[in-house]
């Protein structure tokens, strides 16, 4: 693994750690928003947003402990996968509620996509994966000089 790779999964692996304690510290003291979006099928939803809220504090702390930096990043990339439905619910309620604004369509128009591109960071960051940034880190580490 080159430096500037290394420098790119360090970067990645922090800021996903913070956006993942952030949301899990949410899930655990403001769960309603979170209710809100979980679909009917979901069993026992307050649970599972507690249990959420802490697989995503967990995970968040795995990433930046080197022992558990792969369990923790293939974690939370199938965690990001099961959620997906509950953001599929939120831009159905959203968008189909009333005369929805552009910045709800723009918002999920770019956050349903990115679920995907969130399971591979975590799965990048947690040096499980290399592809695409091979040539991008690579790229990098010559303006770095």
């Amino acid at each position: 693994m080159t430096a500037a790779t290394s420098v790119c999964r360090q970067r990645m692996a922090a800021a996903l750690s913070i956006l993942y304690a952030v949301a899990g510290i949410l899930h655990l003291t403001l769960p309603q928003p979170f209710l809100a979006i979980t679909p009917a099928w979901v069993p026992y939803p307050e649970t599972i947003i507690f249990l959420t809220g802490l697989c995503e504090i967990v995970g968040a702390i795995g990433l930046r402990v080197q022992r558990l930096k792969r369990l923790a990043a293939v974690a939370l990339a199938v965690y990001a996968f099961c959620v997906f439905p509950a953001n599929i619910k939120h831009a159905s309620d959203s968008l189909g509620a009333g005369d929805p604004t552009f910045w709800q369509w723009a918002y999920h128009l770019v956050r349903l996509p990115l679920q995907p591109v969130i399971a591979w960071t975590a799965l990048f960051a947690g040096e499980v994966v290399t592809w695409p940034l091979r040539s991008v880190c690579a790229n990098r580490a010559r303006y770095l000089k």
